[in-house]
């Protein structure tokens, strides 16, 4: 197949120029600035043009905070953030941390870390200042003391899914109630499991689980994600069966957090979904033998590729 290659104009994010690159796709127009990852450093881009702003690699799960000014990320395995435009760069965290979440205020980052039992937990930090984790999950840990800061993960090895089971990417929900995380007190029943965490009482509600109990599937759900309204809640998925009919590949699952239905959205190796909109969102998937960030129309499964990359995270639109 013979490939277009152009060249688009240059836009503007917050003060600082977008440069145009040679793009093997179209890529949509989107209403706000997407963030992602490429080659270990962080991009962001809206449509024609690019900005790259970060260097040196190591970088991972980039997250736009409430205002779209700031964004918080992964660097060598510690929690940072940046402004808009790359500059201002501060490590918040000496605790090693796995995928952040802002507050619906602003205020302050969730992210998930070792917990008082050996497993992974929930904390919380405020961005402001030089800050002391606070245990969110689990519940038993909060109000004991903090145990030792493990060693950050920098790299995964494995396959595709075999790096994406562990990871422990979290998410707050809009109205700031809720944070959806991998593990919690499911884990003592199941093999693997997805959590809903309530913040102000530090309960929990199990959404997804695989193995234990009565369970004979094996798999993980991962990488939690909120539609802006809290009515929805999508997180990545893999499945292996009791029979090859019952296996299902890394996808992403949609969930209804009012009636607890749940269907696929978007292909197979889709994952790490955000939504753009209640009808249209942003995955990684599977674009010309390697990971681009895909625009999908949530309803009627429409594609378009966007940009060579994976872990999006969408500016919210003020």
């Amino acid at each position: 197949m013979k490939v277009v290659r152009c060249l688009a104009v240059a836009g503007i994010v917050a003060g600082a120029m977008l440069h145009p690159v040679a793009a093997s796709a179209a890529a949509p127009a989107l209403p706000s600035l997407v963030a992602y990852v490429r080659n270990g450093d962080i991009y962001v881009s809206k449509g024609s043009a690019e900005k790259r702003l970060t260097t040196g690699g190591h970088q991972a799960r980039p997250r736009w905070s409430p205002d779209g000014k700031s964004i918080a990320f992964l660097k060598s395995g510690y929690l940072w953030v940046m402004k808009a435009d790359g500059t201002g760069q501060r490590r918040l965290t000496t605790r090693a941390a796995a995928g952040p979440s802002w507050a619906p205020d602003g205020k302050s980052i969730a992210f998930a870390s070792l917990s008082c039992t050996g497993g992974p937990g929930v904390y919380r930090i405020a961005t402001a200042g030089k800050a002391t984790p606070e245990v969110l999950f689990p519940r038993d840990c909060r109000g004991e003391e903090l145990p030792a800061e493990p060693a950050p993960v920098t790299s995964r090895a494995g396959s595709l899914q075999e790096r994406l089971s562990t990871d422990d990417a979290v998410a707050w929900s809009p109205d700031g109630t809720r944070i959806a995380f991998r593990g919690g007190d499911c884990d003592s029943v199941y093999d693997a499991c997805l959590s809903v965490g309530t913040v102000a009482t530090g309960g929990e509600q199990t959404v997804a689980a695989y193995g234990g109990g009565s369970l004979q599937t094996s798999g993980f759900a991962v990488v939690p994600s909120w539609r802006g309204d809290g009515a929805k809640l999508a997180w990545t998925a893999y499945q292996k069966g009791e029979t090859k009919a019952d296996d299902q590949p890394l996808h992403v699952v949609e969930y209804d957090t009012r009636t607890k239905a749940k269907r696929t959205v978007g292909g197979v190796l889709d994952r790490e979904m955000a939504y753009i909109t209640t009808s249209r969102a942003v995955v990684t998937g599977q674009y010309r033998s390697g990971s681009w960030v895909v625009v999908v129309d949530v309803a009627r499964g429409q594609r378009q590729p966007f940009r060579e990359g994976s872990q999006p995270s969408v500016q919210p639109v003020r």
